[in-house]
């Protein structure tokens, strides 16, 4: 397979600061224009009288989605068998480790150590499980179902609302920036390809699975027939437009002219649906972040503690099973970064685009970047720990002789 090239674009290269103008302007229209994500929030699909996908949020977050699955080579996926144990590093991490260190990282951070600082009587306005209709006044998990402008919503405790976005984040592991991440650290480019290809996959499976079980286990709503619709609309349909939209391409067009000319012109969308989806988050928190501005500090420590754990957790266990480096680094990469687009789309459809659990996952996009160029760079000095691909290639072309 041939390597390819994923430098960091315009875009990608200050993303942190687009993130922070976007924040910025978001407040601003919070404060001053109210009325203005509310009214575009307000073009949503209803049952029963309650709002369950926003058009607006839908078409941006496709949008984010689809130039990222459109890259991926499904083909390349039975080439995994050739770095066995690299897969299976990277499957384990990522799906019977990290969702639970997320869980348990976030809760004693926000539920026990920064509960007072949030306010231990702080509540949030999340939308009702759909298909659910309570009475107001019962209860479901943690929540009170109660009026809001006409709506029957839940209220739950903040710091549980904030809770429900870092599942949603630890439980979606990174199929989009990693490609970048993996070709700054000069790893191997045809191993990341298969874990983006392998995780798009295992999403559709495990991803509504594991982060309905932790929803529960942390006394939340779990609407789990909204949970099922959000990977589809959010996670299938994009794979799905991406699969048949690049063989189709690449039979009609040649891949040269897919990989050259369509690809770049599809660079920057990615970004700037998710820039126009995070000013509509934030207008929607501009008062509650200004009246207490360190609520997005008290987020951010929970989540840059558990993104270098799990690169830790990782890169030391590639190290310990005698991974190249071109293996270690993207397999530790992936582990530590989340896929903010889809845990975005899914706190907005779960709990309402003005919840906690959305703002959580924006939380999560302002510190990845900066977070995982450090990581990246670290990856880059300690280079030496493992073996070169010619050594590793060799060792494991002697070890497969061996059990003939």
């Amino acid at each position: 397979m041939t390597e390819k090239q994923h430098d960091m674009g315009f875009f990608e290269r200050y993303l942190t600061l687009w993130v922070g103008l976007c924040i910025g302007i978001g407040i601003l229209l919070g404060v001053y224009a109210p009325e203005f994500a509310k009214n575009l929030d307000g073009m949503s699909i209803n049952v029963n009288g309650a709002p369950v996908v926003s058009i607006p949020i839908a078409i941006c977050l496709f949008f984010m989605m689809y130039p990222i699955m459109v890259k991926i080579d499904f083909a390349e996926v039975v080439k995994a068998g050739k770095s066995i144990k690299p897969v299976t590093l990277t499957l384990i991490v990522n799906w019977a480790i990290k969702p639970f260190t997320m869980y348990a990282i976030a809760y004693f951070f926000l539920g026990l150590l920064f509960q007072r600082l949030i306010g231990a009587d702080a509540v949030d306005w999340v939308k009702m499980p759909f298909g659910l209709d309570l009475p107001v006044g019962s209860h479901y998990g943690s929540g009170t179902v109660a009026m809001q402008e006409g709506v029957k919503m839940l209220t739950v405790p903040l710091w549980r609302s904030y809770l429900a976005g870092c599942i949603l984040l630890g439980a979606a592991p990174c199929t989009a920036m990693v490609l970048v991440w993996g070709y700054l650290a000069k790893g191997n480019a045809g191993h990341t390809l298969v874990m983006v290809a392998i995780n798009s996959l295992a999403m559709l499976l495990l991803y509504g699975v594991i982060g309905g079980f932790l929803l529960g286990v942390g006394q939340l709503p779990v609407p789990w027939q909204a949970l099922l619709l959000s990977i589809g609309i959010y996670v299938a349909l994009p794979l799905f437009a991406g699969y048949f939209s690049r063989k189709w391409m690449v039979s009609r067009k040649g891949l040269v002219w897919f990989e050259q000319k369509f690809l770049h012109i599809l660079t920057p969308i990615t970004i700037v649906a998710l820039l126009l989806t995070l000013i509509l988050l934030f207008s929607f928190k501009g008062e509650v972040i200004i009246e207490n501005p360190l609520t997005i500090l008290w987020i951010a420590i929970p989540l840059a503690l558990q993104t270098t754990l799990i690169f830790t957790v990782t890169y030391l266990a590639a190290k310990w099973w005698g991974f190249s480096y071109g293996n270690a680094a993207p397999s530790a990469l992936i582990g530590a970064s989340n896929h903010f687009e889809v845990a975005i789309a899914t706190a907005v459809m779960l709990f309402g685009l003005s919840s906690g659990a959305a703002l959580a996952t924006v939380v999560g996009v302002l510190i990845e970047v900066p977070l995982m160029l450090a990581l990246v760079g670290f990856c880059k000095r300690t280079k030496n720990w493992f073996p070169s691909e010619a050594i590793w290639e060799q060792e494991r072309s002697s070890a497969h002789v061996q059990t003939k």
